[in-house]
């Protein structure tokens, strides 16, 4: 045959299978949900305000590449690629560990023990922890704490060899260590090491712990509660599993990671529309269980939350934030857990809690100095005014400082906490700032607050 016939056949053949994913896209359909994130829309020639987009080419590359035929099977073949010939991960947010175990590329930081949370930034979580717990207490309402650690720090022996973690202490180290020895605190890293388990705690290719390390933090909580645990039953495991990880560098592999299945019929039952357990708000009931339980969770509070529903007679999970605290008491819960997880301890110190700032009859002020260097907002809320803002660093001569806001003749405690997001500052973080809720009642004017810190060398710095 002659040549160039040959190449002109290879030629239209290779052209041929080039064109296929184009031809193809309109028949096929992304599946957004394997990837874990939004995939972009058919852009538009013009944008809503009826103007040419200039941008149209560059936004449709975006959109051909997120939609192209075939598309979520070839990522599949480079991830496999990539992670079992090249020991590498085909997505920057998955890292690829020893014998097929997957690690959440966020949590890398706290593995190495690299940009953590300055001292002043621990203590201002120790701060905003401590008020959160006062006013537990002042409404006769349980308080737990707790973080779900990283899987990285319950398995590290999994992480590939050239991650090798500095001297320094992490942050859920140094936390758990500045926190007093009567603070309600719930050590679920300890509780999780110290528990002997011939089946793994977490999933393999997945970010979260299975049922059976749920059902361990859980049965600590209890007895840090003091309240009787959900029956254990009869577990098994079955192979049957899509692990988060896995989907977003494996999206159309079929389900293969380990779950733990408990054979207990649970008797709990959800109030009003439930659809899944990524739902903002679930709430639960339980006949013949006592207690109210409201508990702030994440993601790691879904494995949890079947445990500690059987457990209470009525119970609310609640992934909000900033959370949701001024209806505690009065007989809408006597019981409040939040379970944060370990890459995002540094959140403690953003976004005040919702509920009334505690009112301060005194302060022991010493060694008083005035700096008007201040950022104040405020804003209503609901039946509150929130203040909010930043101070600048001559406010701060220690590493553990306490807020406080006067106006009307009236004082307060605030929050170490830095609102970026109403602040124009989305993504930025900072230990210098303060928020609070004042109900609307208490006169709040705009032009009567000031700002006091009072530093633990006793040091006072003032606005006005």
């Amino acid at each position: 045959m002659n040549k160039n016939i040959l190449y002109r056949i290879y030629s239209a053949v290779f052209v041929g299978i080039c064109l296929v994913p184009s031809v193809l896209m309109p028949f096929m359909k992304s599946n957004i949900s394997t990837e874990k994130r939004t995939l972009s829309d058919v852009p538009k020639i013009k944008n809503e305000n009826g103007k040419i987009n200039f941008k149209f080419f560059d936004d449709f590359e975006t959109y051909f590449s997120e939609h192209f035929a075939f598309r979520q099977q070839l990522v599949t073949l480079d991830g496999y690629f990539k992670s079992k010939v090249l020991g590498t991960s085909a997505n920057k947010d998955v890292i690829v560990g020893k014998n097929g175990w997957l690690y959440y590329g966020e949590t890398i930081n706290d593995f190495l023990n690299i940009d953590t949370l300055s001292n002043r930034g621990i203590n201002n979580i120790k701060n905003n922890l401590e008020i959160i717990n006062d006013y537990c207490k002042q409404k006769d309402v349980k308080f737990i704490f707790t973080i779900a650690p990283n899987k990285n720090s319950v398995y590290p022996e999994y992480m590939p060899v050239n991650y090798v973690p500095t001297e320094n202490s992490d942050n859920y180290e140094r936390l758990s260590a500045i926190l007093r020895e009567d603070f309600p605190y719930c050590n679920m890293k300890e509780t999780i090491l110290n528990t002997e388990s011939n089946i793994p705690l977490y999933h393999k290719e997945d970010t979260h712990w299975n049922n059976l390390g749920a059902y361990v933090g859980h049965a600590r909580l209890m007895e840090m509660l003091e309240k009787e645990k959900c029956p254990l039953g009869n577990w098994t495991v079955r192979n049957d599993r899509k692990g988060d990880l896995a989907g977003m560098i494996y999206p159309t592999a079929k389900p293969d990671d380990s779950q733990v299945y408990t054979d207990y019929n649970f008797k709990y039952q959800y109030s009003g529309r439930f659809n899944s357990f990524d739902d903002v708000t679930i709430k639960t009931f339980c006949e013949g269980k006592n207690g109210k339980l409201l508990m702030f969770r994440d993601s790691y509070g879904e494995a949890i939350l079947p445990f500690m529903a059987e457990c209470f007679g009525n119970a609310e999970f609640s992934r909000l934030v900033p959370y949701r605290l001024d209806n505690i008491g009065d007989n809408n819960a006597d019981t409040v857990i939040i379970e944060i997880v370990e890459r995002n301890i540094s959140n403690l110190q953003k976004y005040a809690p919702l509920m009334p700032a505690p009112v301060v009859n005194s302060l022991n002020i010493k060694n008083l100095r005035v700096c008007n260097d201040v950022s104040v907002n405020q804003q209503e809320n609901g039946n509150y005014i929130h203040i909010f803002g930043e101070l600048s660093d001559d406010f701060f001569t220690g590493d553990d400082t306490k807020i406080y806001v006067t106006t009307n003749g009236m004082t307060y405690r605030a929050f170490n906490a830095f609102e970026d997001k109403l602040l124009g500052r989305d993504g930025e973080s900072s230990d210098n700032g303060f928020s609070l809720y004042i109900p609307k009642n208490s006169g709040v004017t705009s032009d009567n607050i000031t700002i006091i810190s009072i530093n633990n060398d006793g040091t006072a710095v003032s606005s006005q």
